[in-house]
């Protein structure tokens, strides 16, 4: 009796804990934009294209559609998670070819601002940063028949796509607060190695949900090993390849 006990009592607290990740997830979002978008977009002083706008609609509305899902999953409603999903595919898919593209755009304007290879080299993050994301998504959707492994890939990738938002936090307190118009990426490329802190701050969310896998289980699962390991691996890849004549290759392309 004790152990028909023990599985609801932790589906409902690995419920509770994902849920509340995603909220985490969420909250950081839009607190780390706050100050350079949303607030600037209400006063009149953002300065950004169209596609910028669309870009960073489907990236927070990403954080809400995974919270959501993630409630939904807690209160039982699986078949309405897995409709859901259908519209996560998609939103999924635009979010990887807007994010392309706004990366493509921001090259192209610190080209033109005469930054050179500084622009080259600082194109590595964003470009392999949605990669990531759209591969680890790609993952999480082959598994959707093992539930374990498909919301844990998708914890990863959402963590994975909250660097920016953690980036502004570092750029906010090295200017002050900035100020109206003021935004990454309006000015000189930073190097890529100062990205590395704001990828170990993400990372760290990873860590807390593979310590709660360990607590509860008494292992952690494969499926945040992978996931972990291919952060990790793009992350410390970056600084390695950023400033090679392969990668300048390949941003010229």
């Amino acid at each position: 009796m004790a152990t028909i006990a023990t599985t609801p009592q932790r589906r409902t607290l690995a419920g509770r804990f994902y849920v509340t990740m995603a909220a985490i997830f969420a909250s950081i979002a839009f607190s780390g934009f706050f100050m350079t978008y949303w607030l600037q977009v209400a006063r009149g002083t953002f300065n950004g294209s169209p596609m910028l706008h669309l870009h960073g609609l489907l990236f927070s509305f990403w954080t809400l559609f995974f919270l959501s899902q993630v409630v939904l999953m807690a209160n039982g409603q699986r078949r309405n998670h897995r409709t859901w999903g259908l519209l996560g595919i998609s939103l999924a898919t635009a979010m990887l070819f807007t994010g392309l593209a706004v990366a493509i755009q921001g090259l192209e304007a610190r080209l033109d601002a005469g930054y050179g290879d500084a622009a080259r080299a600082f194109s590595i993050v964003p470009i392999s940063g949605i990669l990531l994301f759209a591969g680890l998504v790609t993952a999480a959707i082959s598994n959707l028949k093992r539930p374990e492994w498909h919301k844990r890939l998708m914890l990863v990738a959402t963590a994975g796509i909250l660097q920016a938002a953690v980036a502004r936090f570092f750029f906010l307190a090295a200017t002050g607060g900035g100020g109206p118009g003021m935004r990454p990426g309006g000015g000189p490329p930073m190097p890529v190695e100062n990205t590395i802190v704001a990828g170990f701050i993400v990372a760290s969310l990873v860590v807390a949900a593979m310590i709660h896998d360990w607590r509860s289980h008494r292992r952690v699962h494969p499926a945040y090993w992978w996931g972990f390991g291919a952060m990790m691996l793009v992350q410390l890849s970056r600084p390695l390849l950023d400033q090679t004549e392969a990668w300048y290759r390949i941003a010229h392309f």
